[in-house]
């Protein structure tokens, strides 16, 4: 999916699931950004804050996005 954030990918993991995508920043570069939900009632999807490393490419963001999400759901999901 294309937009203007991006590349996105959504993966569900357990109960979760992780809206995972690639802010394209001024230098070329990526930054990785992560938001989830609980499928379950209430539903509140978060933001979750996400490491940065330099010179990432669209996909590197978005596995960076998804392994920190799954990082998440461990420990505090």
């Amino acid at each position: 999916m294309l937009g203007a954030m991006g590349v996105t990918k959504i993966f569900k993991h357990n109960d979760y699931e992780l809206v995972c995508s690639a802010k394209a920043l001024d230098n070329g570069w990526f930054a990785p950004n992560l938001v989830i939900s609980k499928q379950a009632w209430p539903s509140r999807p978060r933001t979750i804050s996400t490491r940065c490393e330099e010179g990432m490419t669209e996909e590197a963001a978005i596995q960076s996005a998804y392994e920190q999400g799954i990082e998440w759901v461990a420990n505090y999901g």
